[in-house]
């Protein structure tokens, strides 16, 4: 048994209330349980009940077992003070105020219904399964599980803009700026996205706008401000961009490299370092209001059509300075954009439709567009559920009930979770 489940049962008064009296034999009416609090202090503010004849408001307590109040200490603690029921599953002792008057408890062992017990205790016994409804996923609603999923999707955008509105507050509310961040980022993948966000932190957005449409002096700035101009090869255009970047450095009191410079191990050519900030180069090089245009962009072609950018020649062959190979195109993959759409615009979107306090869902319709991503979490749960997911929204949500949800055994808060504790699925 976990406290959580005591949390549930009373937060939506899944118990008997029949003849309701607490452990000391006073009658208990609920008029309201009170607000569920998920921060430190008392389960419950703003209960509202009657004990005896007795109007009390304040808040509420839940434990396994009463004399779990003085294991944790809240007999010392002021903000237990306005506690007015103690809720547990077992009542071993008497709990008083620091007034030495009792706190009226309410003992739920025998109140709550066997079967929402029964198959509580039956979704947390699957300790050996890669999540805990394995067993039971198959058998929910398809609507449901879309309707929970979308959910979902909004919960990770709400996670994502925390980011974004971060990024914002530190770009004084350039928009320009903040995207240019996030795509750094996103630009460097798992291995390099927090080098190049620093990266992208490091310098001036000012400095990337003065030296929009011209791609060989972003590309200085952003690899020699990554440190990767910072060794010596005998290579003519390493040394024009060493030389050049060394200008720049000056004439814009750039300071010093980022401290951690990205990494190359273990990395595809096509994700090396050198190729992402070429491209990333040529992306700014090519547009002066990179945000606008794809802050408006409602399809995924129209987004293709934007990021269809080429390195500079050097680097059609070369994936790094120290070897050359022959001439191949180094364009943004398609699949490279949909992780972009995915990561960086649909969350700017979103975030920006939100600061505008716009109700424009268009960044639904892009997203869905997007394929359905392919890693072990989602082909794990197609396995339980074929067919039904199909687009990157329904990914990333799955994602989120991963990660969020079944590895934190967060069942009881789970839409579909909740549904099969009620024996409703």
């Amino acid at each position: 048994m976990r406290e959580e489940f005591l949390h549930y049962i009373w937060q939506f008064q899944k118990f008997n209330k029949t003849e309701l009296k607490t452990a000391a034999g006073e009658s208990l009416e609920i008029f309201h349980p009170g607000t569920y609090n998920i921060d430190s202090g008392p389960d419950f503010f703003a209960a509202k009940l009657k004990i005896g004849d007795q109007l009390w408001a304040g808040n509420v307590e839940i434990h396994l077992k009463s004399s779990d109040w003085y294991a944790h200490h809240h007999e010392t603690d002021s903000a237990y003070d306005n506690v007015i029921l103690h809720v547990v599953w077992e009542h071993d002792v008497e709990v008083f105020r620091k007034d030495e008057s009792v706190i009226a408890s309410l003992e739920l062992k025998e109140k709550i219904n066997p079967e929402i017990q029964q198959n509580y205790l039956q979704l947390f016994s699957q300790s050996k399964e890669w999540i805990n409804c394995e067993k039971f996923f198959p058998n929910f609603n398809d609507f449901d599980i879309e309707s929970w999923l979308t959910r979902l999707y909004f919960e990770r955008l709400e996670e994502k803009t925390n980011l974004i509105f971060d990024l914002l507050k530190q770009s004084n509310n350039d928009w320009e700026a903040v995207l240019f961040k996030l795509m750094a980022k996103n630009f460097g993948l798992n291995k390099n996205g927090d080098a190049f966000l620093e990266l992208a932190r490091a310098i001036d957005f000012e400095i990337i706008r003065k030296l929009s449409q011209n791609q060989f002096q972003l590309e200085a700035v952003l690899l020699g401000h990554a440190g990767l101009l910072a060794d010596d090869f005998e290579d003519t255009y390493f040394k024009s961009l060493k030389s050049e970047y060394h200008y720049l450095k000056k004439k814009f009191k750039l300071g010093e490299p980022i401290a951690v410079k990205p990494l190359f191990f273990r990395l595809r050519p096509d994700n090396f370092p050198t190729i992402r900030l070429a491209q990333l180069a040529a992306i700014f090089a090519k547009s002066t209001s990179v945000f606008s245009g794809l802050s408006k962009a409602k399809s995924k072609k129209e987004i293709y059509q934007f990021f269809n950018v080429e390195v500079s020649n050097y680097w059609q062959t070369h994936y790094n300075f120290r070897s050359k190979h022959n001439p191949k195109p180094k364009r943004l993959s398609k699949s490279f954009i949909d992780l972009l759409i995915i990561n960086s615009i649909v969350p700017l979107q979103y975030a920006f439709a939100k600061s505008q306090h716009r109700e424009e869902e268009t960044y639904l319709d892009l997203i869905s567009e997007v394929g359905l991503e392919s890693n072990s979490i989602v082909e794990n749960f197609q396995k339980l559920k074929p067919k039904l997911f199909t687009n990157a929204m329904h990914s990333q949500s799955l994602l989120q009930l991963k990660y969020s949800y079944c590895d934190v055994n967060r069942c009881l808060k789970c839409a579909l979770g909740a549904k099969f504790i009620k024996g409703k699925y």
